[in-house]
């Protein structure tokens, strides 16, 4: 008996760590409903381990920190490309320079939000992300004043994928209990 009852046991430890595991993805799809990018949002959510047992603000943190990821790695690509001999326009280097401090500063406000979050400001959380996801424009817009610059293709798919992900933790922002 005592046998039949610890294979049980041992049962449904199981399905709770396969459902663990596989995670919930009602909140997630339905947090997604409300954003402009379901695909980006669930797709992002979905991926990050920690999304099947967070609330409407985890969720929120964790699009937050894709973003981070993001504008990190678009400051620090930037930086690369100043470093690169490809590199020799002094105009085109001050440029990327200016760039890669806007993504920088767009991770020091995401970072701020993150804090904000936890603080339940969400008011100023959804104010570091909207300054994060306007950085970039005033990249663009460097490249814009030098009309024998390119803005290259690969940097307009880094702005645009930082926007979207933006928006997307602004969605769920909003849809929190203010």
């Amino acid at each position: 008996m005592a046998s039949k009852m610890l294979l049980l046991f041992l049962f449904f430890v199981a399905q709770e760590q396969y459902k663990l595991v596989k995670g919930d993805t009602s909140l997630i799809k339905r947090t997604c409903k409300n954003t402009k990018y379901y695909n980006l949002c669930f797709s992002s959510l979905k991926s990050d381990p920690s999304s099947p047992t967070a609330d409407s603000k985890g969720l929120a943190v964790i699009m937050v920190g894709i973003a981070m990821t993001n504008a990190t790695s678009t400051s620090s690509y930037l930086s690369s490309k100043l470093l690169s001999p490809k590199t020799n326009s002094t105009t085109l280097k001050m440029v990327l320079k200016e760039c890669a401090d806007k993504y920088s500063y767009a991770g020091d406000a995401l970072q701020d939000s993150v804090q904000e979050l936890s603080d339940e400001n969400y008011d100023y959380a959804y104010m570091h992300i909207s300054a994060a996801k306007d950085y970039p424009n005033a990249c663009h817009n460097a490249f814009r004043r030098y009309p024998d610059l390119v803005y290259p293709p690969d940097l307009a798919r880094r702005e645009e994928g930082l926007k979207h992900i933006c928006d997307v933790a602004m969605a769920i922002i909003d849809n929190l209990d203010w």
